[in-house]
């Protein structure tokens, strides 16, 4: 069952612009170690950056938050999965949203798709809640 989705589409350009005008107080802000690490390595930087800053606008929708309520930018990361799946890792706020809206009995599972063609960055993210056998059946 799906509990959330989300979506966000975001100009690369803008992601350049503020790196280049506060670079790591804007990267202190945002960004998990790991998504900074993954980043960094990438020849196309400002790009890798993008899809995560869209991703994260998507996962904050999905969760029906936004950045409010205790749900804070680092608090939702992108990670991939041992497959190469790209998800989302949730701490702080976000984790308790998701465990909020999680019906009981069902393990919450973030599906997630990130994308770039130049000067655009998208991200989809769909939350559902399937039961536990399942989960582990997805390759987590």
């Amino acid at each position: 069952m799906i509990i959330g989705l989300g979506s966000d589409l975001i100009d690369i350009r803008r992601i350049g612009k503020t790196l280049d005008k506060y670079g790591d107080r804007f990267l202190d802000r945002i960004y998990t170690r790991t998504e900074r690490d993954k980043s960094e390595r990438r020849r196309l930087r400002v790009e890798s950056y993008a899809k995560r800053f869209a991703a994260k606008e998507a996962c904050a929708k999905a969760l029906g938050t936004g950045f409010r309520r205790g749900v804070f930018w680092r608090d939702l990361g992108v990670v991939n999965l041992a497959s190469g799946r790209p998800t989302m890792a949730l701490t702080g706020g976000a984790l308790a949203r998701l465990e909020q809206i999680t019906p009981k009995g069902l393990v919450a599972d973030i599906a997630l798709t990130i994308t770039d063609d130049y000067p655009l960055a998208s991200a989809v993210v769909i939350i559902s809640a399937l039961p536990p056998e399942l989960v582990s059946a997805a390759g987590r």
